[in-house]
């Protein structure tokens, strides 16, 4: 399964990039994370490590395992059968307009198991994210 999800944010695209890469505050402002944990010091780069915890979910580590700062970032998350990819893209569409583009894919034996029991969850969980950073990212 592939569930993807683009939104318009009206905010100057340097506004969305720092907050889409303050992965710590993320709770703050998308209820589809309880806690995000840095394992790693200094600006977001390849090989970066996230633990993440969600509602409902266990917690999970990713791995960024694709970077161009300022315009987009994925990471993956490793488990037996199971690989998960995460996508997040800024495209400027305007001086202060930005489409966010984010998108999750499953691969492995599991794959298809999981993506049964956790599609409507996983479609949720992506919605609310966008939803979120776009109300952050446009706050006075």
């Amino acid at each position: 399964m592939t569930y993807e999800t683009s939104i318009q944010i009206h905010a100057v695209a340097d506004r969305v990039w720092a907050t889409l890469t303050d992965l710590e505050r993320w709770p703050e402002w998308t209820a589809s994370m309880q806690k995000v944990e840095r394992r790693d010091e200094g600006d977001l780069a390849v090989g970066a490590r996230v633990r993440i915890k969600q509602p409902r979910v266990p917690a999970v580590t990713w791995q960024v395992t694709d970077l161009e700062p300022g315009r987009s970032f994925s990471w993956t998350a490793r488990s037996p059968g199971l690989t998960t990819l995460a996508e997040h893209r800024l495209t400027a569409t305007g001086p202060a307009t930005v489409a966010v583009h984010l998108a999750i894919r499953r691969t492995g034996p599991l794959a298809g198991l999981v993506d049964r029991l956790a599609a409507r969850l996983t479609r949720r969980y992506v919605e609310m994210e966008a939803r979120g950073l776009k109300a952050r990212c446009e706050q006075a």
